[in-house]
């Protein structure tokens, strides 16, 4: 058996807290990191996200940094919050 998964904790509460910040709803924010429903991405998989259910993809955490104006590592690393 392989070691234990590290788990980024802080992120679900961080990805909740950018989205609040730039007044999108679920739906929104699909729309401004440009996915939709044909790249297999929905407001439920936003929710999903933003509840720990489900890790978003490398390019959804890079868009989520972009619109936020903060490093990917500022998202992953539990030890550094968002300003």
């Amino acid at each position: 058996m392989g070691a234990s998964r590290w788990i980024p904790t802080k992120l679900p509460s961080k990805l909740l807290k950018i989205r609040e910040n730039l007044g999108l709803s679920q739906d929104e924010m699909l729309e401004r990191l440009g996915y939709g429903s044909k790249d297999g991405l929905f407001r439920s998989s936003i929710s999903a996200y933003e509840r720990g259910k489900r890790e978003p993809p490398l390019e959804v955490l890079l868009g989520y940094a972009r619109l936020a104006n903060v490093s990917v590592e500022t998202l992953i690393d539990n030890q550094l919050d968002l300003l």
